[in-house]
């Protein structure tokens, strides 16, 4: 709504195969879904737009893995001495920073996207009311060793901005 005022948006649920079909049975113009999850149906073909991160930014975190271990497993630790890449964990722990900050889950319109350059990291926020009419955003960059940091500063420009009353109102209905 806030990008595309005259569409007017309607909440399906279901798998991607499914909401797929709803653009027939339910005569939708379009359905907003991750391209990662159409390419795994193998259904690339119906991907008619990629939207651009800087108005569509992702769920914080999105795409990508973590993984955990038990603190006294010293074999999974040095197989995985080597793997992970500290750049793309600055930017994780710079979007879960910032929705943590926001007090946010997966169930609110929070977008973020951290991206390093060279020892910078910038970090893009944005909280959107749930029909789209409102949203804040904002946009830091800070050293890249401080990514927490950056989050929490991120997210009190949203806060300034009213992102407060967005998340409250998202949390009445949910």
């Amino acid at each position: 709504m806030h990008v595309r005022p005259d569409l007017v948006p309607v909440e399906i649920r279901g798998n991607v195969p499914t909401r797929l079909g709803k653009l027939r049975t339910q005569q939708l113009d379009a359905v907003v879904l991750a391209a990662a999850g159409i390419k795994r149906f193998d259904r690339s073909e119906e991907i008619s737009e990629i939207l651009s991160i800087g108005l569509f930014p992702p769920s914080p975190g999105q795409g990508a893995l973590g993984i955990q271990i038990r603190e006294d497993n010293e074999s999974a630790r040095e197989i995985l001495a080597g793997s992970g890449d500290p750049v793309t964990d600055a930017e994780v722990r710079a979007e879960r920073a910032m929705l943590a900050e926001l007090h946010g889950g997966c169930s609110v319109p929070v977008g973020a996207f951290g991206k390093v350059d060279g020892d910078v990291l910038t970090l893009h926020g944005q909280v959107t009311s749930v029909d789209g009419r409102r949203q804040v955003e904002a946009r830091l960059s800070g050293p890249l060793g401080e990514p927490e940091k950056l989050g929490g500063q991120v997210a009190g420009l949203l806060l300034d901005q009213g992102a407060e009353s967005i998340l409250s109102e998202i949390r009445l209905t949910a």
